[in-house]
This record gives C-alpha cells, structure tokens and sequence, in this order.
C-alpha cells in the first residue's frame, strides 16, 4: 500500500508540474526498492533520476533549477557544495558508544517507513563538538555514506551577507534547496550561525538569523538530515542545542585509537614505519587524528623519496623529533620523565 501512495504522489507531482514533490516522491520510490533488497531497480531509478533532460523539460535536475534562481546575488548552488560520499562508518576511528550510536540512526532512516506508520520520525538533527581535527567532517561523510544520499555543505562565505536581512534570506534559500531531495545538510563551525543570542557583543542582525536559523530547522522534514559541527560548542545559543536530538562529542583520540590508526595508516600505504604502532601512538599522545595523518603521510613521502618504504625507522624516529614542538605540554613532561 505504502509502494501505491508513493506512485499516486509521483503521478501527482508529474502531472501538476510539481519538480520539487516529483523528486520527493521518486526518491522514497527509490528507497522502499532499496530495503527491498531490489537494488539494481533502485540504482537504475536512481540513474534515470539523475539524467540531464532536453532543453525547455521540466524535469530539471536540481542543478539547472538552481542556476536560475539568485538571492540577494547569490545562486543557491553557491550556497553549498555538494559531494558524493566515498568514506564508510567503519573507516572511522570512534567509541563503540558513538558506533552504536550512530548505527541507530542510519537504521531509523533505513526503515523510516515503519517508523511513520506508527506516528514516529527518524531522528535527524545532529550536534557534533569537539576539537577541531577529529572526525566531525569525515563523520557527516560517513553518515552520508551509510544513508546512501548526498553530502551538502554549507559555505558560509557566500551564505553569510553584508546588508540587513541578506543572510536570513540566504538561508533559508539554502534549506530550501536542501529539502529537494534525500541528504545530509553539514555545517561545519556551526557557533558561525547559531551563537548565543544573550551575547551583548553580538549584533541584532546576528540574533535574528540565529531565531530564523532555529525555526527552519524545526520545519525541516525527517529525510534531510542535518549535522551541525562546532569546536567551540560553549557559543551556542542554549535554543540551539535543543534543536538537537543526538548530541556527540569528539574528544582527542585516545592512545589505543591512535595505536590503531597509526597501524592501518601502515597497511593501507604499505610503509613500515620501524616502530611499533604503539610506541608512535604513544609519542604522538595529545594530538589531533588529523595531525597524526600529516605526520604519518609525511614519513610515507620521505621513505618513498629515499625507497626506505620496506623499514623507515630512521625516518619515523627523525620525524617524531621535528613535530616534539608540537605535542601539548603535558605530554612533553610525561616523555621527558
């Protein structure tokens, strides 16, 4: 029956001229053939949806219809930058308790139909804080990944306007464009738009788009998933975190996270590093996952530039040397001791 409703609605939307309700629908359509388990249907309904049509068709990708439509100078394809999703749930470094987390929430949007037959929605609005370089992005990737849908990211330097009621404006262009299909809606620095309103150096201009923020947030529908990203999450105004119904911290990797970090990193490039995984888990202590890739890609180039790649141990030991300066103070002591 649900199957019938969604072709009644695409015929609807098809007939009427509705582009918006037609890609809704044809996406649902796609989704049920999905948990199906019918997935060449789907991935061949989901081909002819992203087929670029003749001149003068109404079924416009959201592509072209973008292009044509500018707010305050700025189209909305400005607004965001749109990416297909490569990175999976398990490439990621997290907490069993972020894993399980997260496991459920991709399983509420899977099985979202059965959630709406009961009069529930899949949760869908995410608050990820944390210090910078530890898998907030690479996390909204792999939400979209797991969702199977596209990942939008908010550019706030052509979100973010000079005049009065131009950012409002903006943003809800953007949200717009993001209800048109099935994604994940990442803001990243999210403290840039949703600051505490009670600050008194803040200006009126940023208190109103922070309530017209809020109030299209909660208009929202459930197939748009929105995952908010701050390193400073102390900013935000306190409407804000109640927005959120799944809130995740992402705290500085641990030394049995970094140890297996460092250990794939290895495998996955094919450089013996010389040391155990452990013992540059353990030096490295204190920094971010992202730094511990630049370290660990830096020692990759050195030992494919000297073919040191079989055992870099002197390469590993000669970097582990230069990047002393920047380890957290407290780590410093507990190697010098």
């Amino acid at each position: 029956m649900a199957q019938a409703d969604t072709l009644v609605a695409l015929m609807k939307a098809a007939s009427s001229g509705d582009h918006q309700s037609f890609r809704r629908s044809a996406e649902v359509l796609i989704q049920e053939e999905r948990s199906k388990g019918h997935r060449i249907l789907a991935d061949r309904l989901a081909k002819a949806l992203q087929a670029t049509p003749g001149p003068g068709s109404f079924f416009q990708s959201n592509t072209q219809v973008a292009k044509h439509l500018s707010v305050n100078g700025a189209t909305q394809k400005d607004l965001v930058t749109e990416t297909t999703p490569e990175r999976p749930l398990g490439s990621l470094m997290l907490s069993e308790n972020i894993y399980q987390q997260l496991r459920e929430l991709i399983e509420e949007h899977l099985r979202s139909e059965l959630l709406h037959a009961h009069g529930l929605s899949p949760r869908h609005r995410i608050l990820l804080a944390g210090p910078p370089g530890n898998g907030k992005t690479s996390l909204a990737e792999a939400l979209a990944f797991e969702l199977m849908v596209p990942l939008i990211v908010v550019r706030y330097e052509s979100l973010i306007g000079s005049y009065l009621g131009e950012t409002s404006g903006r943003l809800k262009a953007m949200l717009d464009y993001a209800r048109t299909r099935r994604c994940v809606l990442f803001f990243d620095e999210f403290e840039t738009l949703g600051k505490e309103r009670g600050d008194t150096h803040e200006t009126g201009e940023i208190k109103r788009v922070v309530s017209s923020l809020l109030l299209q947030l909660d208009d929202l529908p459930d197939y748009v998933v929105v995952v908010a990203a701050s390193n400073h999450p102390e900013l935000l105004d306190r409407a804000v975190w109640r927005r959120f119904q799944l809130r995740l911290e992402l705290p500085v990797p641990t030394r049995s996270q970094l140890t297996a970090f460092v250990s794939s990193f290895s495998q996955r490039s094919k450089v013996n590093f010389g040391l155990a995984a452990e013992t540059i888990a353990k030096r490295l202590l204190g920094l971010s996952f992202s730094e511990v890739e630049e370290f660990c890609v830096g020692v990759m180039r050195k030992a494919v530039l000297d073919q040191k790649t079989e055992n870099a141990k002197v390469i590993t030991l000669s970097k582990l040397e230069q990047w002393k300066s920047r380890l957290t103070p407290a780590v410093k002591k507990e190697l010098a001791d």
